[in-house]
C-alpha cells in the first residue's frame, strides 16, 4: 500500500469516527472541501503541514494518518 493510500484510509475512518462530513472537517481544517476530497480519493499528495492540521481537527497525531496498517488488517 502506497502513503497516499495510507493517508486516504486512515483520514476518512477517522473522520468518519469522528462524524464529520468532508465539508465540516475541511471548514474546521480551513481547507477546500474538494481538497480532502481528493485525498481521500488519492488524487493529491498532501504536504505535513496539511496533515498536521487535519490530524490536530481529528484528535489525532500527523503519524497516526500514516500509519500503516499491520499485516492482520488492523
Amino acid at each position: 500500500m502506497e502513503i497516499r493510500e495510507v493517508l486516504a484510509a486512515n483520514l476518512r475512518r477517522a473522520r468518519r469516527v469522528a462524524g464529520l462530513s468532508q465539508e465540516e472537517l475541511a471548514h474546521r481544517a480551513e481547507i477546500d472541501r474538494t481538497y480532502i476530497s481528493a485525498l481521500e480519493r488519492c488524487v493529491y499528495s498532501a504536504g505535513i503541514d496539511v496533515v498536521d492540521r487535519l490530524a490536530r481537527e481529528l484528535g489525532l497525531e500527523a503519524a497516526d494518518l500514516l500509519r500503516r496498517p499491520d499485516r492482520d488488517g488492523e
